[in-house]
Formats: C-alpha cells, structure tokens, sequence
C-alpha cells in the first residue's frame, strides 16, 4: 500500500468509513486486464464490510474481472468549497476512501438478496412493503434475457481521507472575500 502523502487528512475512524460507504451513492470500479485500464460507475452497497454491486453476467466488466480479479473501488463525496482570503487557501470539503482487494460473483442466493436488499434500503428507503423475496432474486431476467450478477468485494485494504467542511468558511453564492476580511 502506498501512504497517503497528505497524511494530516487520512481517516482511520472505521465506524466514520463505514458509515461514509452506507451512505455515499456512486462508486468508481477501477478494473485492468493487464493492458488497458477501465473504471466503471456504479451503485453499490457496503455490508458486513464488504463491498456488493450487482450487473449483468456478461459484458466487458465481466471478462475483465475474469482477467484479474484485482480491483480498486473509489468513492468520494463533496460537501462543498472551503472560502478563504488567501487563494491558495480555497479549498474542498470531502470524505473519499479506495477499497483495495479481489472482486468475485456471489453464488449463494440469500447473499446475492441481502446485498440487493441493501441497495433498494439506501436507494428507494422505504418504498417497497415488504424485503426482497429469494425467489425473485433467484428468478430474475433482465429486459435483454440475462440473470443478475451480484458481486462481492472483499476488502484486503482501505485508505480515506476526509476534510471537513467549517460553516463558517463554507460558500456560498453571493459571498465575497470583502465578507471575510
């Protein structure tokens, strides 16, 4: 693992990242094939401390996962612009962390529906009356004929780096510097 060089803004709070990753909304899948790199948004969930995805069991992303299972996972989330007197001062509030590991298909059903389960709780809360049925994970066909592929990334390192936004520094449109000196 390489060190975070701006190691004043490395997080190593576990309960803050895994409360970050429950509720950041898109991750960036970063994939080789030992010739050309391919990073792919997605939405995810973050359970028992691994990451899931779900797609189809075809398609590039499948063949370059099949490659090399190695992968790398980033999420980051901005909360806004840090306003200062000094230029070089502005900055950007944000919380970021990179999954490092090995990525494989989740075979056993009532994995692949918690981990589904997991998504449709933090992307349409409450909307549906009742948890995901087995049988409809198991049964699923997607408008183009191919079953869901779900997907585990089981961490072997994390890194984040967080930098908190002050209220009182936060901008806004209409602030000006003539505001803050």
């Amino acid at each position: 693992m390489f060190p975070i060089r701006y190691s004043k803004r490395t997080v190593t709070d576990q309960d803050q990242i895994d409360a970050f990753l429950t509720q950041a909304r898109i991750g960036h899948l970063g994939l080789t094939d030992g010739e050309e790199p391919y990073v792919v948004p997605l939405n995810f969930s973050w359970l028992n401390g691994n990451i899931y995805f779900h797609g189809a069991d075809s398609g590039r992303k499948v063949e370059m996962i099949a490659k090399n299972a190695r992968v790398c996972f980033s999420v980051c989330d901005e909360y806004g612009t840090i306003a200062d007197p000094v230029p070089a001062l502005t900055d950007t509030a944000y919380m970021s962390a990179m999954v490092f590991g090995k990525v494989e298909r989740v075979e056993e059903p009532e994995e692949m529906r918690d981990a589904l389960q997991a998504m449709l709780d933090k992307y349409v809360p409450g909307y549906y009356p009742e948890p995901l049925s087995l049988q409809h994970v198991v049964k699923y066909r997607s408008s183009m004929g191919s079953v869901a592929a779900v997907f585990r990334i089981k961490p072997d390192a994390i890194t984040a780096k967080g930098n908190p936004l002050p209220e009182k520094n936060a901008f806004y449109p209409g602030r000006t510097r003539q505001m803050d000196v």
